[in-house]
C-alpha cells in the first residue's frame, strides 16, 4: 500500500475519507487468503451463511464483526488463516419473497411451471448476493471470496445427496405419514422450530355428540369445530367413574350422522373440561397417537390450502375459518351446540409467511432423530465436545436433543435441494439414489425439495470439500475453530450441525460456539419490520464509519447478552477514535526522522514515564490478550480504551511534551521512538476491532511491513515489567489530580499560578518528586514546588489540603483565591440561601398549605429546605474559615 505522512491527516477523523478504497487494496492485493504457511497453525471459521432474501441487518453486523475480530487478531499472530464465506438459499424465506413480488406482478408460481419459476430466484439470488457482498465489504470483513461457497451449489449439493442417501440406507431416513406443521399459504411442511406460537382469540364450542341408543349425549368442548368433520372416536380416561358404563358404546357425529365409538385411553386430562374429548387422527398430534393405539380412521378434512374438500360435503370449498363459521352456525340450528366460552390461547404461526399453522396429516420424509441425538448427547460428555461461550447455553443444545422428535425435513417447494428419491410409476417401489435411475423414463423423481436447514447443517465440512475427506481444505481446516452465532438458532443449526458432523466425520464441526445475544432497539424491544424500529448497520456506517460501528458493537454487551442500540454510545465510539487520530497526529508532527525499528527500545534510555507507559502497554497487551482468547470482547475494549486515552494520551503524550520540546537531542530522539513504539503496537491491538482507521495511520509511521493486518500482534516483553515505576507514576498522577481537585473547590482557573507543598512520609518518594517536577509544573502550574518531608504538617485554615497516598498535598489558601472577592461571592450566597430556608419555613408553618397540598408536594418542601439548611451550613463555616484567614 501507498505510505501517507502527517500531512495526509485531516485534523479531525473523517470516517468516510479513511475507508475510502482501502477495502479494494486489502482484497487485492490477498491479504484475505491464507498464508499458505504450512508451519503454521491452522485457524478456520465458516461464516454463518446469510440468507438470499435481503440486506443484513445488525445482527449480521454484531455476528461478523466478532468473527472479523477473531480472524485479523489470529492473523496477526501467524496463524494460517481462512474466514470462509457464503450464503443460503433460504428454500421457505427466498420462494416466499419471490412469490410475493410475482402477486404483485399478477403472477403466481404455477403460471410459470417449476424450471422458469427457479430461474427468477435465481435472478434474485444474484442481485441480493451482490447487496451482500457490498454490505461485507462496508463492514470490512476479511473474507477469503476465492473459496466462497453458496448452499446450492454443485459441491454442497453432493453433499446433500450424499447424506441424505446414506442416512437412508442406515434407516434413519424414512418416508411416513404423520401428522406435520403445514402452512396453508406457502403449502409446505414445517419443522416444529419453524412455528412460532403467539396468543390469539379464540372460543371452547361445547357441542353434545348423541348417544346411538337415544339415552342422551356426552358434551365435548372444541377449539376448531370444523375439524368435527374429521372426527372418528370419543376418548375417556379409563379410570374416570363418570363414563366408565359408557365406554364401548357409540355416538352420532354431529352434522355427519357418522357412527363412532366411545374408547377408553391414558392420554385423556380427567381434569380438563368435561373429561370427554374428540379424537381427530389426520389433525392433531396426540389424536394421531391415540389413532395409532385404536386402529382408528384417519380422515383428512383439508386441501393443501385450508379449504374443505371433498370429504365435508356441504362446506366443500371453503376456507377452514368460514367454514368454522358456519358449522358453529349449523351446531346451534340443528340443536347441537351448548355453549360458546371465549378464551385467549396459544396458536402456532408460520415463521415465515405468519399464517395459521394446520396440524395436518401428510404423507413426508423424516429424520429418525433419538439415534443421532444420543450420540451427540454422548460425544458432549467427552473432552472433544463443542465449548459453548457461555457456557450455560450448552443447557439449549442438550435439553433440545434429550426431547427431540423426528425431524419432518421435506418441503413442498421447488427452490431448494430436490429429494434423491424416485417412484417407479405404477408401483409402489422406491428408489434413493446419488444419481438418478438408469430408465428414467420409468420413474418420476419426488417433487418436493429438503428442509433449508437440512444443507445447513452440514455448513463445517461441506464447504471445505467433503465428502472428498481428501480435499485439501477439508485436511488442513477441519474441524473449524470457532462458530459464531446468536443463542435463537441454537436447536436450528448448532444442534444439527453438531450431530450430522458427529455422524458422518466422527469429530466436531468446531471446538467453541461463541453465543451473542440480540440487538434490541433503544427500548429494549425486538427489532421487526411490524414495529419499524429496525436499524440498518449501512446508515451506521454512512454516519459514523464502519470502525465505530465495530467498536460499538463489540464493547456494547458481555458474551450471551442482549444489547439496546444506544446513539449515545455510537457517538463515544466515533470520539474514542477522534482521540486516537489526534494523538497519532501529534507523534507524527514529533516524529522527524526517526526510523522504522523491528526490535524493542532499550529501557536503560528510559525516564520514569517511558519505564511507567512501557510497564501498562505490557500489562495491556497481556490482558487484551487473554480476554480476546476468553471471548470476552468488551472488557478486552475496556482495558485498550483507558489504556489508549487515560494513560498514553492523557498522560504521556503530555509528559513527552516536556522532552520533545526541550533541547536535549538525545533525549528527543529517544522519546520519539518510544512514542512510535507505544503508538504502533497500539494500533496493532485495535486493529482487530478498527481495521480502517489503524491501517490509515499505520501507514503513515515508518514501519517494515506491507500492512497493518499482516503484522505482528504485540507481545509483552519482560523486560518493560517494572512495578515500581507503575507505583511512582500513578502517585505522581494522584498528586496532580488532587492538586487539579483543588483548584476546582476553590473555582481557581488552572491559568492561576500557585505554590504547591507535598508532604511524603516516604523520603523514597521526595527523589521521585525532584526527578519529576517539571513534568508535576507543567500538568498543576505551580509558581513554587515544596517537598516536606518529617512529621506531617498540622491542619490550619489558611491551607487546602488533600490527602494522596504516601501523603498530603497543601496550597495555601490565598494561592488559589482572592479573599475578598471570594468573601463577597460566598456572603451573597448566604443571603440567598437564608432567604430559601426562610421561605421554606414559612410555606411549612402555614397550615393551610400543609394540610391541603398532595402529601408528596410537602414532603418534596421539605426536602427542598433539608438541602437548603445543609448548603447554608457548609458555607457559613467556609465563609467563617475565610474571614478569619483574612484577619
Amino acid at each position: 500500500m501507498n505510505a501517507m505522512t502527517e500531512s495526509d491527516m485531516s485534523i479531525k477523523y473523517e470516517p468516510t475519507a479513511v475507508e475510502a478504497g482501502v477495502y479494494k487494496k486489502w482484497r487485492d492485493a490477498g491479504y484475505f487468503k491464507p498464508s499458505g504457511d504450512k508451519k503454521a497453525k491452522p485457524y478456520s471459521i465458516v461464516i454463518p451463511p446469510p440468507n438470499v432474501t435481503g440486506k443484513l441487518h445488525m445482527g449480521h453486523a454484531w455476528d461478523t464483526t466478532f468473527q472479523d475480530m477473531i480472524i485479523r487478531q489470529k492473523r496477526m499472530q501467524g496463524y494460517d488463516t481462512l474466514w470462509l464465506p457464503g450464503m443460503d438459499h433460504a428454500g421457505i424465506a427466498t420462494q416466499a419473497k419471490v412469490e410475493a413480488k410475482l402477486r404483485k406482478q399478477g403472477i403466481s408460481r404455477y403460471d410459470l411451471g417449476r424450471e422458469k419459476f427457479i430461474q427468477e430466484v435465481w435472478k434474485w439470488k444474484d442481485e441480493y448476493a451482490k447487496t451482500i457482498h457490498e454490505q461485507w465489504a462496508k463492514l470490512g470483513l476479511s473474507l477469503d471470496y476465492s473459496r466462497e461457497r453458496f448452499t446450492l451449489d454443485e459441491g454442497l449439493n453432493k453433499a446433500v445427496r450424499t447424506v441424505f442417501v446414506d442416512l437412508y440406507k442406515e434407516g434413519l431416513i424414512y418416508r411416513g405419514e404423520y401428522i406435520i406443521n403445514w402452512d396453508p399459504e406457502l403449502r409446505t411442511a414445517l419443522s416444529d422450530i419453524e412455528v412460532i406460537h403467539q396468543d390469539d382469540k379464540g372460543a371452547f364450542y361445547h357441542v353434545k355428540y348423541p348417544y346411538t341408543d337415544g339415552s342422551g349425549y356426552i358434551e365435548i368442548a372444541t377449539t376448531r369445530p370444523e375439524t368435527m368433520l374429521g372426527d372418528t372416536a370419543i376418548a375417556v380416561h379409563p379410570n374416570d367413574e363418570r363414563y366408565k358404563d359408557v365406554v364401548g358404546k357409540t355416538v352420532i357425529l354431529p352434522l355427519v350422522g357418522r357412527e363412532i365409538p366411545i374408547i377408553a385411553d391414558h392420554y385423556v386430562d380427567m381434569q380438563f373440561g368435561t373429561g370427554a374429548v374428540k379424537i381427530t387422527p389426520a389433525h392433531d398430534p396426540n389424536d394421531f397417537e391415540v389413532g395409532n393405539r385404536h386402529n382408528l380412521e384417519r380422515i383428512n378434512i383439508l386441501n393443501d390450502d385450508a379449504t374443505m374438500n371433498e370429504k365435508t360435503g356441504k362446506y366443500q370449498g371453503m376456507d377452514r375459518f368460514e367454514a368454522r363459521k358456519a358449522i358453529v352456525a349449523d351446531l346451534k340450528k340443528e340443536g347441537y351446540l351448548l355453549s360458546v366460552e371465549p378464551i385467549v390461547h396459544s396458536v402456532g404461526h408460520s415463521e415465515r409467511s405468519g399464517v395459521q399453522v394446520e396440524p395436518r396429516l401428510s404423507t413426508q420424509w423424516f429424520v429418525k432423530m433419538k439415534p443421532l441425538a444420543e450420540q451427540l448427547l454422548a460425544q458432549q460428555k467427552t473432552a472433544d465436545k463443542v465449548t459453548f461461550v457461555p457456557d450455560r447455553f450448552e443447557h439449549n443444545l442438550t435439553n433440545w436433543m434429550e426431547n427431540i422428535h423426528d425431524w419432518v425435513i421435506s418441503r413442498q417447494l421447488w427452490w431448494g435441494h430436490r429429494i434423491p428419491a424416485w417412484y417407479k410409476k405404477g408401483t409402489k417401489e422406491i428408489y434413493v439414489g446419488m444419481e438418478p435411475p438408469k430408465d428414467p423414463e420409468n420413474w418420476e423423481q419426488d417433487p418436493d425439495v429438503l428442509d433449508t436447514w437440512f444443507s445447513s447443517a452440514l455448513w463445517p465440512f461441506s464447504t471445505l470439500g467433503w465428502p472428498d475427506t481428501d480435499a485439501p481444505d477439508y485436511k488442513r481446516y477441519f474441524p473449524t475453530n470457532t462458530l459464531v452465532t446468536g443463542y435463537d438458532i441454537i436447536p436450528f443449526w448448532v444442534a444439527r450441525m453438531i450431530f450430522q458432523s458427529e455422524h458422518f466425520t466422527h469429530q466436531r464441526p468446531f471446538e467453541h460456539v461463541l453465543i451473542h445475544g440480540l440487538m434490541r432497539d433503544s427500548q429494549g424491544r425486538k427489532m421487526s419490520k411490524s414495529l419499524g424500529n429496525g436499524i440498518d448497520p449501512m446508515d451506521i456506517i454512512k454516519k459514523y464509519g464502519a470502525d465505530a460501528l465495530r467498536w460499538y458493537l463489540s464493547t456494547s454487551s458481555t458474551p450471551g447478552q442482549d444489547a439496546n442500540f444506544s446513539e449515545q454510545k455510537l457517538e463515544a465510539a466515533w470520539n474514542f477514535i477522534n482521540k486516537i487520530w489526534n494523538i497519532s497526529r501529534f507523534v507524527l508532527m514529533n516524529l522527524a526522522d526517526t526510523p522504522a525499528s523491528t526490535t524493542p527500545p532499550d529501557p536503560a534510555e528510559f525516564d520514569l514515564a517511558d519505564r511507567w507507559i512501557f510497564h501498562e502497554l505490557n500489562e495491556t497487551i497481556k490482558k487484551v490478550t487473554r480476554l480476546s482468547e476468553q471471548f470476552e470482547f468488551g472488557e478486552a475494549g475496556r482495558a485498550l480504551y483507558n489504556f489508549t486515552w487515560n494513560d498514553f494520551a492523557d498522560w504521556y503524550v503530555e509528559m513527552s511534551k516536556e522532552v520533545l520540546y526541550g533541547d536535549d537531542e538525545q533525549k528527543k530522539a529517544a522519546k520519539r521512538r518510544n512514542l512510535l513504539w507505544v503508538l504502533d503496537m497500539t494500533l496493532r491491538m485495535l486493529h482487530p476491532t478498527m481495521p480502517f482507521v489503524t491501517e490509515k495511520i499505520w501507514q503513515a509511521l515508518p514501519h517494515t511491513g506491507e500492512t497493518i493486518m499482516l503484522a505482528q500482534y504485540p507481545l509483552a516483553h519482560d523486560q518493560f515489567t517494572d512495578a515500581q515505576a507503575a507505583s511512582d507514576m500513578n502517585w505522581i498522577i494522584a498528586l496532580v489530580r488532587a492538586t487539579r481537585n483543588l483548584r476546582t473547590q476553590a473555582n481557581a482557573p488552572m491559568s492561576k499560578p500557585i505554590h504547591l507543598q507535598v508532604f511524603m512520609a516516604e523520603p523514597r518518594l521526595a527523589t521521585v518528586f525532584d526527578t519529576n517536577k517539571p513534568f508535576i509544573q507543567r500538568f498543576v502550574n505551580a509558581s513554587q514546588m515544596d517537598a516536606l518531608t518529617g512529621s506531617q504538617p498540622a491542619a490550619s485554615a489558611q491551607m487546602m489540603t488533600a490527602v494522596i497516598p504516601g501523603g498530603e498535598v497543601i496550597v495555601p489558601l490565598n494561592e488559589l483565591v482572592d479573599m475578598k472577592a471570594e468573601i463577597a461571592r460566598l456572603t451573597k450566597e448566604q443571603t440567598r440561601l437564608q432567604n430559601e430556608v426562610s421561605r421554606a419555613d414559612k410555606k411549612l408553618a402555614n397550615q393551610g398549605f400543609v394540610s391541603k397540598a398532595p402529601a408528596a408536594v410537602v414532603a418534596d418542601m421539605k426536602d427542598k429546605r433539608a438541602a437548603y439548611q445543609e448548603q447554608l451550613t457548609t458555607l457559613t463555616q467556609r465563609l467563617a474559615d475565610l474571614q478569619d484567614t483574612a484577619e
